[in-house]
């Protein structure tokens, strides 16, 4: 009973900070190097980027219908059991949260690198493990303060690396030299090729388009919000992208971009002179790392939360404590800083590198669930689940959103799906643990066929009308 009157309490999301997770989720570390990693494939780049927002926006709409009627914390994991059952949604959880702390551990040291520029100096292996431990940390305790802090920290963070980023986006159009573009299909080939090449680097920006829908339960009025959190998170996060990918690329002479190691400082060097563009850009790169990091902490917990109040993952999991699943944070924190101390104390880059892969493919298997989850519900007539009138137009969206789902895993290549799918299936014994220890008659339920009585009480209480958590 204690879940279910914190979590009553703990709703405390409007629409800007959903708007401001979502964004914070999308926009991590990565947006300071992308235009230089797309640079070599030329200006075809900017189309790949393009296609990949519409897609992203679809699966973004999906996940703002799904949540209309089911706006339970869980987002893709709770769509994926009720569609298909259990060992669905088990999957769905399982790989989203191994995406999650793998992702952390990979942001906290890539984060090491950018406040060296703001120290102005390099330190030790011992030196950057503390720097490294105390980015999974801090994070992670603003997470135990309860949902009110980490609904705080990200709004603040969002606006803080967002507006250097706009900066750079709009400022660099009154510097913009279309000398400095290099040709449509730079690398050579057929520009076909080159939207497929430079679009594999690019699939995994949008990654962070569920978190309004995986954190539905602690955001007021999800059935409204949720969706439209979704969309304008995406469409400014693209706005960012699109824009300063623009403005570097007309800013920095292609031959120099290509082998940048700072591409955005080197555009704000370039206008103004001097070198205070650098340390402010890595002063953008650690807010937004560290801006990512508490989101994405909190989506480490939201998965295992919603399974274990179904009986998928340990009980442990479901206990709440002002709002936040206070295991699954710790046990990511854990987990995320015991690869963190390998990467550094036992030097296996290459295990920490296979790792880091493992999560571009698993950040797709939810997607991929939800997305089929939603065509299911439409193909079987569903319509207390689907509503009326939007038929046509909802299955033009799931379609979409499947196909981009799909689209992600094949630009993960070969070894992160080979990687990945073998973790995946290592969850396969956790699962057989938790359905071994369920009372007989449980073990195999499906959701969609589980009398409305049989209900958790914190979950009937998540679909609460939304104006009592307003008011609240």
């Amino acid at each position: 009973m204690h879940d279910t009157t914190d979590g009553a309490r703990s709703r405390r999301f409007g629409l800007p900070t959903a708007i401001a997770l979502v964004m914070g989720n999308i926009i991590g570390g990565g947006i300071f190097l992308l235009p230089a990693s797309v640079a070599p494939f030329g200006t075809v780049s900017l189309l790949a980027f393009g296609v990949l927002t519409i897609g992203a926006i679809a699966l973004a709409l999906v996940f703002g219908r799904l949540a209309e009627r089911d706006p339970r914390t869980g987002g893709p994991y709770v769509y994926a059991r009720e569609a298909f059952g259990d060992f669905a949604g088990f999957l769905s959880a399982w790989s989203y949260w191994t995406m999650t702390w793998v992702s952390n551990a990979a942001l906290a040291v890539a984060g090491v690198g950018y406040f060296h520029v703001l120290t102005g100096g390099s330190s030790s292996k011992g030196e950057d493990l503390v720097v490294a431990l105390a980015a999974l940390w801090l994070p992670a305790l603003s997470n135990l303060a309860g949902t009110r802090w980490v609904g705080a920290i990200q709004l603040v963070s969002t606006v803080l690396k967002f507006a250097p980023l706009l900066f750079v986006a709009v400022v660099g159009l009154f510097y913009f030299d279309p000398a400095n573009l290099g040709g449509f299909t730079a690398g050579g080939g057929s520009w076909l090729g080159g939207l497929s090449a430079s679009a594999a680097i690019l699939l995994y920006s949008y990654v962070g388009v569920e978190s309004a829908a995986m954190s539905a339960g602690e955001v007021r009025d999800p059935e409204r919000n949720v969706g439209r959190a979704s969309v304008l998170g995406t469409v400014g996060a693209a706005l960012v992208y699109l824009l300063g990918t623009l403005s570097v690329f007309g800013s920095v002479p292609h031959d120099r971009l290509v082998t940048s190691t700072a591409p955005f400082s080197d555009a704000v060097n370039s206008w103004f002179g001097g070198q205070w563009g650098g340390t402010l850009i890595a002063a953008a790169a650690v807010v937004s790392i560290m801006g990512a990091l508490n989101g994405w902490t909190l989506m480490s917990a939201q998965a295992p939360y919603a399974a274990a109040k179904d009986g998928l993952f340990p009980a442990m999991f479901a206990r709440k404590r002002r709002g936040v699943p206070t295991a699954g944070v710790l046990a990511a924190a854990v987990l995320a800083s015991l690869l963190t101390v390998v990467n550094y104390t036992v030097g296996a880059a290459g295990v920490f590198e296979i790792l880091v892969l493992i999560t571009t493919f698993s950040a797709t298997v939810p997607y991929l669930l939800a997305a089929a989850a939603q065509v299911y519900f439409l193909l079987t007539g569903q319509r207390e689940k689907v509503r009326t009138g939007r038929m046509a137009r909802d299955m033009v969206l799931a379609l979409a959103a499947f196909g981009f789902s799909f689209w992600l895993v094949a630009g993960a290549g070969y070894e992160a799906i080979y990687q990945g799918v073998l973790f995946l299936f290592a969850g396969i014994l956790v699962y057989v643990w938790m359905a071994a220890r369920r009372p007989a008659g449980e073990a195999g339920r499906r959701a969609g066929t589980e009398p409305a009585a049989a209900a958790p009480a914190d979950a009937r209480q998540e679909t609460a009308p939304a104006a009592a958590s307003v008011t609240q």
